[in-house]
């Protein structure tokens, strides 16, 4: 899931990002309206959060450029102000919701994951390939029914890989989708991470390489819900 952070207290706005981070999520940051407008028109995150009060563009003008952008980017409002009228007033300029500070962060995270899940397309319960079983909610996989230890990076690109059902996914999308914005594009960071997750799922392969073009989970390895 990628998220920016758009917050004019720096320490603040780290805190949201290592945080939601360790939740592993790609997390980029923006001190200020006109900062968080550029990033938000460049890359299309799941989920903005965005403090109303910020210098310059104000949180209100951003959230409806996002709005009218007509991505399905989703928007929670992050102030101070915890009155009625104010949270009537920020929902009504589009947000999807909206939390007043302070706040408790692991409320924060549920509400992040639920605004997330309606960025995209419906997930089925679980995702497989052959004897590979991910499963979004619990952040675990297993193959074969055995336990299989990966990072937060690993894990992110074999979901992204088994949601594209067997479509090929480019190193320059996982690159956005499971990084951030700190990401070098020009290092081999998705290349060993995918080198990695390779030899952690174990044989046979599921994860073919397209030269010229990507990643891909291989066609014999359909991918489809598993009911719970």
């Amino acid at each position: 899931m990628r998220i920016l952070v758009v917050e004019d207290e720096e320490p603040l706005a780290e805190a949201i990002a290592r945080g939601l981070r360790r939740e592993g999520m790609a997390v980029d940051v923006a001190l200020n309206g006109e900062d968080g407008h550029e990033k938000a028109s460049i890359t299309r995150y799941d989920v903005v959060l965005l403090d109303r009060d910020l210098p310059g563009m104000s949180g209100d003008e951003l959230c409806r450029e996002i709005v009218t952008s007509g991505e399905l980017t989703r928007v929670l409002m992050l102030t101070a102000s915890g009155t009625v009228s104010d949270r009537v007033a920020g929902l009504s300029l589009g947000a999807d919701d909206y939390l007043s500070k302070p706040f408790a962060f692991p409320e924060l995270v549920a509400r992040v994951r639920a605004l997330g899940r309606r960025a995209t397309p419906a997930a089925p319960p679980l995702l497989t390939a052959a004897d590979v079983e991910l499963d979004p909610a619990r952040r675990t996989v297993r193959r074969a029914g055995l336990p299989v230890e990966l990072t937060r990076k690993e894990f992110g690109v074999l979901e992204v890989l088994l949601s594209a059902k067997g479509a090929v996914v480019s190193s320059e999308e996982l690159l956005e989708r499971v990084w951030d914005e700190n990401a070098d594009p020009f290092t081999t960071t998705v290349r060993v991470t995918v080198m990695t997750l390779r030899k952690k799922l174990g044989e046979p392969g599921i994860i073919e390489t397209v030269v010229g073009s990507g990643y891909r989970i291989g066609e014999g390895a359909a991918v489809q819900p598993v009911p719970k």
